[in-house]
């Protein structure tokens, strides 16, 4: 049997995976067309509303 490895907040609050999406380099292979795009950027700007509604659900906690 396997021991489960103990998870720290750390590994909770990683956002590399979010900071990825946003700073990535550009693929030339990766098909471009309007719709990707559109997506891609809606998808982004989710993210960035569910954060800001997160810090701001934070701080109003905490205040």
């Amino acid at each position: 049997m396997e021991k489960k490895k103990e998870e720290s907040w750390r590994d909770y609050f990683a956002l590399g995976e979010v900071a990825g999406y946003f700073f990535r380099k550009k693929d030339p292979s990766r098909p471009r067309n309007f719709n990707l795009r559109m997506m891609h950027g809606i998808n982004k700007i989710s993210i960035l509303m569910f954060l800001a509604g997160l810090i701001y659900m934070i701080l109003k906690r905490v205040m």
